[in-house]
C-alpha cells in the first residue's frame, strides 16, 4: 500500500529544520569561504521551504532565480555557459524564473515556464543562447511537467502488491 505524507507534515518538518535565526549569531566565527558556502546552505533550505507554498504562486520563479544567484556568488560553481542560459531563459516571454542545476561547468539549467509557451520558450532560448555565446547548445531543451513527488511506501506482511 503506498500512503503519501500529509502537506502539514511535511511544512511542519520543514519549519522545525530551520537554523537561519542561529546564523547570524556565529557566521563571523565562520572564515569567508565556508561562510558563503554555510549562508548559501542556510538560504537554500529556507528556499525549498518557502517553495513548499510557492508551487501555486509565481514567487516559485523568483526563489529559482535567488537559487541560481547564490549558486553563483557563495558556492562559486557556476560558469559562463550557465549563467549565459539561465539570462536568456530569464529574458525570454513565459520564464517565471531559471538556475543552473548540475555541477554548474557543462551549462545545465532548468526553468519554470507557462505550459502554454513551453515549446516557443525553448526555440527561442537556443536561438538567443546560439547568439549570445557563439555556441550550439549540446543538448535540445525538455519539456515535462510537475506529477506527484515522492511518497512513503508501506508494505503490509504477506501483501505483495503496493497500491
Amino acid at each position: 500500500m503506498t500512503k503519501s505524507v500529509p502537506a502539514q507534515a511535511t511544512d511542519a518538518f520543514c519549519q522545525a529544520c530551520s537554523v537561519a535565526p542561529t546564523f547570524p549569531r556565529h557566521e563571523a566565527e565562520l572564515d569567508e569561504v565556508t561562510r558563503a558556502r554555510a549562508r548559501h546552505v542556510i538560504s537554500e533550505i529556507e528556499r525549498t521551504t518557502q517553495a513548499t507554498t510557492a508551487m501555486r504562486e509565481i514567487l516559485l520563479g523568483q526563489l529559482m532565480d535567488e537559487s541560481h544567484v547564490s549558486l553563483r556568488d557563495d558556492v562559486d560553481v557556476s560558469s559562463e555557459a550557465p549563467d549565459t542560459i539561465v539570462d536568456c531563459a530569464r529574458a525570454t516571454d513565459g520564464c517565471l524564473g531559471a538556475r543552473m542545476t548540475g555541477a554548474g561547468v557543462g551549462g545545465c539549467a532548468v526553468a519554470l515556464v507557462d505550459g502554454e509557451k513551453a515549446q516557443k520558450f525553448c526555440a527561442k532560448v537556443e536561438a538567443t543562447y546560439r547568439t549570445r555565446s557563439g555556441h550550439e547548445p549540446q543538448h535540445s531543451a525538455y519539456v515535462c511537467a510537475a506529477t506527484d513527488g515522492a511518497c512513503v511506501v508501506v508494505e503490509d506482511e504477506g501483501d505483495d502488491t503496493l497500491e
